[in-house]
């Protein structure tokens, strides 16, 4: 396979693990970030969370044109499904509706209820 043919079809499976991880559409991503509890989980430095702004950033991604996306756009995918993949793993048990666990997922476009 040539090195074209191969970053092709590595784009194209970190497309489909993007779209597997994330099940949140742009807007009801956005209208997620904007609320309290979005803004109260995750690490941060005093502050917007590195999640928070990892949110805005899919927001972006799921309303761009695959072709049109960025080298920095397939990193982040790359990120995400990571960071869902390794957070779902760490359910807590019971329900977790109201927990940091579920808002910390949400923020990176993934809510474990859907």
């Amino acid at each position: 396979m040539t090195s074209s043919a191969a970053r092709h079809t590595d784009l194209d499976e970190t497309w489909h693990a993007f779209k597997d991880a994330v099940n949140m559409t742009p807007g009801q991503l956005e209208k997620w970030l904007a609320t309290d509890a979005s803004k109260s989980v995750g690490q941060s430095d005093g502050g917007e969370s590195v999640g928070h702004a990892s949110g805005r950033h899919i927001v972006e991604i799921l309303r761009t044109r695959k072709g049109e996306l960025a080298e920095s756009d397939v990193a982040h995918r790359r990120k995400v499904v990571g960071y869902v993949h390794r957070h779902v793993a760490q359910r807590p048990d019971g329900d977790v509706s109201d927990t940091k666990w579920r808002y910390s997922l949400m923020n990176w476009g993934h809510d474990p209820q859907k």
